[in-house]
Formats: C-alpha cells, sequence, structure tokens
C-alpha cells in the first residue's frame, strides 16, 4: 500500500476537487464549490496552489482519435544510439502521429506511441521513424482495447483516504 509523507501535498478536499475537474473541466469554481459543499474562495485557492505547485499542469480536451480517422494506435519500441538521444526525439517530435515519447530502462530505450489510420500508415511511420539518425531498429505493438483508460483517480483516492478534508480538518482514524 501506498503511504503520504508526514505534510501530504493533497488532502481529500484537493482530490476530491481533482476528480470533479477530470470529470468536467468545464465545470465551474461556484459550482464546485456548491457541490462540495466549501466557500468559492477555498476552490479558487486550492486551484491556484495546486497550479502553483505543478500537480494541476492544465486542461485538455479528450478527443476520440477514433472519430477523426486515426483508429489505429500503436506503440513503438526503439533501439537506439543513446550518444544522440535528444537528436532522435527531437526527430520523433517533427513526427505529427507521435503522441508521446518515454525514456525508459532495459532493452529498448525509448517507447513511443502513435496514432495513425491504417497499417500502411504504420509502415511508413516506421520506415520514417528508422531513417532517424542514430535509430537502430523498432518494435511496433497495436492497441486492440483500452479497458483502463489513463486515470489517477483511484491512486490520488488510496493516497488520500486517511488525510482529512481541509488543512484544519483532523485526520480520521484507520479503519
Amino acid at each position: 500500500m501506498i503511504t503520504l509523507a508526514t505534510n501530504p501535498p493533497l488532502d481529500r478536499l484537493d482530490v476530491e476537487i481533482l476528480a470533479r475537474l477530470t470529470d468536467n473541466a468545464r465545470v465551474g469554481v461556484a459550482e464546485l464549490a456548491s457541490a462540495l459543499g466549501v466557500s468559492r474562495t477555498t476552490v479558487q485557492l486550492r486551484m491556484r496552489r495546486l497550479e502553483a505547485e505543478g500537480i494541476l499542469l492544465g486542461f485538455q480536451p479528450v478527443i476520440d482519435l477514433t472519430r477523426v480517422g486515426l483508429g489505429v494506435r500503436a506503440t513503438v519500441t526503439l533501439e537506439i544510439d543513446q550518444r544522440v538521444m535528444g537528436a532522435i526525439v527531437d526527430g520523433l517530435r517533427a513526427l505529427p502521429e507521435v503522441l508521446e515519447v518515454r525514456i525508459q530502462a532495459g532493452r529498448e530505450d525509448l517507447l513511443a506511441q502513435v496514432a495513425i489510420g491504417s497499417l500502411e500508415e504504420l509502415q511508413r511511420l516506421t520506415a520514417s521513424i528508422v531513417a532517424i539518425d542514430g535509430v537502430r531498429k523498432t518494435t511496433s505493438t497495436f492497441t486492440v482495447a483500452t479497458p483502463v483508460p489513463y486515470r489517477v483517480q483511484p491512486l490520488l483516492d488510496q493516497l488520500t483516504r486517511s488525510a482529512g478534508w481541509g488543512r484544519s480538518t483532523p485526520t480520521p482514524p484507520a479503519e
């Protein structure tokens, strides 16, 4: 089980605010405050603090890529010459089909999440990736379904289940 340090950066109210913003990023501060039973000022201050501390990074629309013609999602792993990793990452960034790149430990050095319209397009994209100087090998795997989409709420709930509601609220007894 994961536990927070003595002075956690989040409490239950923070997590409830984040949960409601995750469900509807366009919800207004007054509506949030009313739903949570706290003042509008409390919600505004909490949101400002979460942004200032780099916990809340912003608000983005969630886009169904299949509906815009990009129904094939794949993970492309890359074995590379690590001495030119920066140039390779720049090359990947230049490819619009590349949604995300992660550096990882293990056999492969980079992991790229991509979205394309067809397997033929994936083949062309992979050829473009291999053409980047320093890329030694790629391996592609396809996403068939996403039964658990990206989420953080269950983890935040677990982290703060005994953190209390608000800074002045005592921590509830352990269950």
